[in-house]
Parts: C-alpha cells; sequence; structure tokens
C-alpha cells in the first residue's frame, strides 16, 4: 500500500493497481520496489526476524509487495504469488482436499488444469467429474456429498463459455462446497469473482497481468483468513514460489492492466465482429457478441468482454491448422494475454492433453489472443490468413 493513500479510502481499480503494495522505497525514495535478489537474510539475533524475513522461499519483499498488490486489486484479503499459474493450482489443490474428495471441473477448461485433476490429482485419490458450469442445474447434479471444490473458468478456454458466478456459488455454499474461479481470461480489472461469492480467485499472471509475453507466474487470491494462512503455509512447504525478478515484472504488467485490458477488448470485438461476417468462418465464439449464449451474464459480471476470441472455419481441421500457419502479424505460438497478438490451433497445441475426453475441443477451432496493435492491421492479417491470398 502506497504511504500516500489510507487503507479506509475508497479508490479506482486503476489507482489501486498503480499503488497497492508500491510503497516508496524509505532509505532512497525510489518510487519503483527494488527487486531483492537474495536468497537469505541477517536475523538480529537469533530467532530475530527483521521485518519477518529469513529465507526467499518462506517471504520476499519484492513477492510481499506483490501479493499485497493482488489482493488489493482482486478486492481480496490475502493474495498468494507462485511460479506459475499451475504451481498455484497445484498449491490450492493440496491444501483443501484429501484422498476421498471430488471436484467438479468444467467441461471447457485449459488443457493443463484438466491434465493436473486427470493425471496428477485422480492418482493422490481425488476424483472429479465433469459438469456444464455455464448450466447451474448441471453443476448441481454433478454435486456428491463428497464434493470439497467447484472449479470454473470464465470466460473458458478454449470456447469462451461464460458462468453465472454468483449462481454457481450459492450452489457450491449450500453443498458445503468451495467455489474456484479461473479469472485468468478476465483479469481483475474486467472481473471481480469473490465480491460475487467466489471463494478462491486462479491466475496464470503469465497471461494478461504480466501481459508482455516476458514472465510466467501464478497468483491465488482468497478472502477467508484462516484459508489464507493454510495456503501460505503450503506455499512454504511446497515451495513453488514466484522469484523476485518475476513478481517485480508482473508488479510492473499490473501497472497498465486497465489500459492494455480496455484497449485488448476494443480491438477484439472488431476481430470478432468481422469474422462474424466471414464467409469461411463458421462459428465465433466471443462473448461480446450478442448472439452469445452466455452474452447477457458476461455483460453483468464483466466490465468489457476481453481480448480473447475463438473461431471455427469450414473445411475442418487442415483448414484451421492452415489458417494459423498462413498468419503473419499474429504470431504461431501457445499463451495468451501479451501486447502481441497470438494464433493457435488448440486440438493440436495447448489443448492436446483433453483429445479424448469430455473436454476434447473441435478440430476446426483456431484461438486468437488479440493484442493492442492497430485493429485494421489484425483484421487485415486474419482477412488474408481466411482467405489465402
Amino acid at each position: 500500500m502506497s504511504d500516500t493513500h489510507s487503507h479506509s479510502a475508497p479508490r479506482g481499480f486503476e489507482t489501486t493497481a498503480i499503488h497497492a503494495g508500491n510503497t516508496a522505497d524509505p532509505v532512497t525514495g525510489a518510487v519503483v520496489p527494488p527487486i531483492y535478489q537474495v536468497s537469505t537474510y541477517k536475523q538480529d539475533g537469533v530467532g530475530g526476524l527483521r521485518g519477518g524475513y529469513e529465507y526467499s522461499r518462506s517471504a520476499n519483499p519484492t513477492r510481499t509487495a506483490l501479493e499485497e498488490n493482488l489482493a488489493a486489486i482482486e478486492g481480496g484479503r490475502r493474495g498468494l504469488a507462485f511460479a506459475s499459474g499451475l504451481a498455484a493450482e497445484d498449491c490450492l489443490l493440496r491444501t483443501v482436499l484429501s484422498p476421498g474428495d471430488h471436484v467438479v471441473i468444467p467441461n471447457d477448461a485449459y488443457g493443463g488444469t484438466f491434465r493436473l485433476f486427470d493425471k496428477v490429482v485422480s492418482r493422490w485419490g481425488v476424483e472429479w467429474s465433469v459438469a456444464d458450469t455455464s448450466d447451474v442445474e448441471s453443476v448441481r447434479a454433478a454435486l456428491t456429498p463428497k464434493t470439497k471444490a467447484v472449479w470454473v473458468e470464465t470466460p473458458s478456454n478454449p470456447l469462451l463459455g461464460i458462468t453465472d458466478i454468483a449462481a454457481v456459488a450459492q450452489v457450491a455454499r449450500e453443498a458445503g462446497a468451495r467455489l474456484v474461479v479461473d479469472n485468468t481470461f478476465a483479469s481483475p480489472y474486467l472481473q471481480q469473482p469473490l465480491a460475487l461469492g467466489a471463494d478462491v480467485v486462479v491466475h496464470s499472471m503469465t497471461k494478461y497481468m504480466g501481459g508482455h509475453s516476458d514472465v510466467v507466474g501464478g497468483a491465488l487470491v482468497v478472502n477467508d483468513p484462516s484459508l489464507g494462512d493454510e495456503l501460505a503455509y503450503h506455499q512454504n512447504a511446497m515451495g513453488a514460489v514466484a522469484g523476485p525478478f518475476d513478481s517485480w515484472l508482473v508488479l510492473r504488467g499490473i501497472k497498465t492492466l486497465s489500459v492494455r485490458m480496455d484497449r485488448h477488448s476494443e480491438n477484439a470485438t472488431r476481430v470478432a465482429d468481422m469474422l462474424t461476417r466471414h464467409p469461411r468462418v463458421t462459428k465465433v465464439l466471443y462473448p461480446g457478441l450478442p448472439e452469445h449464449p452466455g452474452h447477457e451474464i458476461a455483460a453483468k459480471q464483466m466490465k468489457a468482454f476481453g481480448g480473447m476470441v475463438s473461431f471455427q472455419v469450414e473445411g475442418g481441421e487442415e483448414a484451421a491448422v492452415e489458417v494459423c500457419n498462413r498468419a503473419k502479424l499474429f504470431t504461431l505460438g501457445e499463451s495468451l494475454g501479451g501486447v502481441e497478438s497470438l494464433i493457435e490451433h488448440p486440438g493440436r497445441m495447448t489443448h492436446a492433453s483433453v483429445a479424448g475426453s469430455a473436454l476434447e475441443v473441435p478440430a476446426d477451432l483456431v484461438r486468437i489472443s488479440v493484442g493492442i496493435e492497430s485493429a485494421d492491421d489484425l483484421l487485415a492479417d486474419l482477412q488474408q490468413a481466411l482467405g489465402g491470398k
């Protein structure tokens, strides 16, 4: 928290993103927190920790600054930063679940999340079942007496499905289960799951939070102090923490999150509109389109509709792959959320791990992360990629 703002004063998101955790250095007055590239700390006598720091796996001042910022921008009480989004998810699952527990997972989700449940957590004796989380009754039907968590992505990856967070939170609460919301696609600027009833927010900070395709990181944010303490204990015990330089890069990225998300959303809206009119595109998946089945809920719980667009093309899988290969300004690559636009084929790339499962994605699907370049240039590139010129 900046020394120029009180904790109690209401502040806009943009102000919070820039100032929370970013206290001016008391010695030099530096306005940016330093990168504390250090492993250990001189103690004031045996067991006398200076400022609570003893070893950088347990705590590091640069990571502390980021974790304070994460809590503030998500409207939570406790933020925790990890080495990757999957490290954050792993810590959460091993903290809140025990062998014999059950989790409801979405029928559309990041392939790495599915792999974590299907290949790793299941071996630990945790069961899972799939629900269409955009349908509250589907979630309710998937619950069992052993369900301890309901996992949601909204918008989802890669089909851009929308889940009514408040409605699913109520269903989960009635069943005694925690609601976990992966807020990566929306970012805290566009959507605040904790305010809508979620218990835990998950982020891949690699994406929009960092925003520049130069850092890998993950985050958890919670409101419950005791859950926050449990997660912090496991974060230290398991050790997959965000390093100081990575923390510093994400802190820097968050300062411009709001202006970037505004441009991502504006550009994606123009791209989606163009794609809906293109003769070679059979379906466009973007929650900003009025015909999207989740449009009304997205408009209610999101500030704008984000920078991710998926679409299906005539000609099947080979045609979709060819579109990816022909793109020039859109870089063929995995990941998303950077200032530069990316294009990929989920079936062969990011979501290969869900092949043959209930989460398998259409073979003719193309996913694009719409960057903040000139929208006219992006439209021209997609038109030539689709037209084969």
